[in-house]
């Protein structure tokens, strides 16, 4: 029998860049496909950042109270409030911000956030006019991609690049190319950005901000790799919220994926509408991951996790996976986007012979598993060559794998250079 979907489902019952990835990733975590995993997002598993959460597992198993918040009751929609409370807390004492716990929400996960904001801010409208997401920098994260509830829910830019000694490069928002005006219902953009570890300066940010100040949108900003928490940001960059900014952040980079937990900042208005989302398609969000770190955030112990484990981590093995990659692709046309953030290389290979899509195919049958660029570009149509000239490379794993693995990308991006035919084409 012929299953026969809803529009609703047609639309997200479809293959995705991000059920790719996902499903990459399922089976290679696994173990039901062995390969050199540098293609998802999976954080890494540093021993003293989980000591910490094993402790807190422990603490929460042997009290009764903090058991029973986390597992045996349903939390307010808009999040547990302890940590909520905790959370405005150190946001004003860090940075100023004038939060309380109603400018906090939780989400289940920020897959869950993007969607509900997206859909909330723009698509069909009350008038019957469209409103779309501005992208104003890509490459951009490949989850946005499809999460709008309308064909058409991006508009993006393509970048300006600035190239850099040594074979690198770092891409800037081209303010040309982009405008805000009624067509638009909300500017997002990631900082640090997956997939390419750049940072949007803090002067893109404010003329960003001014733009959708004047156009009367709001300003998201992702910052599921950034500050407070977990911080893998490399260079001196200052956070930025006011009443039009709506600030994300996830519990998943900080090593806690399978807790599903993210946390939107944003004027009361906005944390009330997603509250009453969350309250009518959810019920309520996940009380085990702010029951785990509402205790760090009261602490600032998540803070000093960030600051002296996570961040340096990411920031040597960023450094390292550069070398590496130089290495093994010495005398092969190619530029690697400057490392500010997050925990990816982003590899451009110019007038590359065959696109990246292939690239990405011809890897996964030599045992590693990266992505193909071109998912990275949601809002453009595709037909520029840049888009098929990129892969994404995660350097999160163990040493041993991302080393093995971007030896295996240099020897198959040798081949297609040197004009050898990759295996399956003649």
């Amino acid at each position: 029998m012929t299953l026969d979907l809803s529009v609703f489902g047609r639309r997200y019952a479809r293959s995705t860049g991000i059920l790719e990835l996902m499903d990459d990733l399922g089976h290679a975590m696994s173990g039901d496909h062995p390969a050199l995993m540098l293609g998802g997002g999976n954080p890494g598993r540093l021993a003293e950042v989980e000591a910490v959460f094993r402790r807190r597992l422990l603490e929460i198993a042997d009290d009764a109270g903090e058991f029973g918040a986390a597992f045996a009751n349903y939390a307010h929609p808009a999040g547990a409030i302890r940590m909520r409370e905790a959370l405005a807390e150190l946001l004003r004492s860090e940075y100023g911000w004038p939060v309380e716990a109603a400018n906090i929400a939780l989400t289940a996960g920020g897959q869950s956030c993007f969607y509900f904001l997206f859909n909330m801010l723009a698509g069909e409208m009350p008038d019957g006019g469209q409103r779309r997401i501005l992208l104003p920098l890509t490459p951009e994260y490949v989850g946005y991609a499809d999460l709008g509830m309308t064909e058409q829910m991006f508009a993006a830019a393509r970048p300006a690049f600035e190239e850099l000694p040594g074979d690198m490069f770092k891409y800037h928002v081209d303010f040309e190319r982009i405008t805000v005006d009624g067509s638009i219902g909300a500017v997002c953009v990631s900082r640090p950005t997956n997939p390419t570890g750049n940072v949007v300066t803090d002067d893109e940010v404010s003329h960003l901000d001014r733009l959708c100040r004047a156009a009367g949108v709001p300003l998201i900003i992702d910052c599921a790799y950034g500050a407070p928490f977990p911080g893998i940001v490399f260079v001196d960059v200052k956070p930025h919220w006011n009443d039009n900014v709506i600030y994300c952040l996830s519990l998943s980079k900080l090593g806690l994926p399978g807790v599903r937990t993210g946390i939107v900042v944003a004027r009361a208005e906005i944390v009330e509408a997603l509250t009453q989302l969350t309250a009518t398609l959810q019920l309520a969000v996940g009380s085990v991951g702010p029951q785990l770190v509402g205790a760090l955030i009261r602490s600032r112990e998540i803070l000093t996790l960030s600051r002296d484990f996570i961040m340096p981590y990411y920031r040597n093995r960023g450094a390292a996976c550069v070398a590496w990659l130089h290495e093994a692709l010495d005398g092969v046309p190619h530029r690697i986007h400057q490392p500010e953030g997050a925990i990816f290389l982003w590899l451009w290979l110019p007038d590359c012979p065959v696109p990246s899509e292939r690239l990405y195919q011809a890897l996964k049958g030599a045992g590693v598993l990266v992505m193909s660029g071109h998912h990275f570009f949601p809002g453009l149509d595709g037909s520029w060559p840049h888009c098929h000239e990129c892969l994404r490379i995660s350097f999160a794993m163990e040493e041993s794998v991302v080393r093995d693995g971007v030896a295996i990308i240099g020897r198959v991006v040798r081949s297609v250079y040197d004009g050898i035919a990759l295996e399956g084409e003649t």
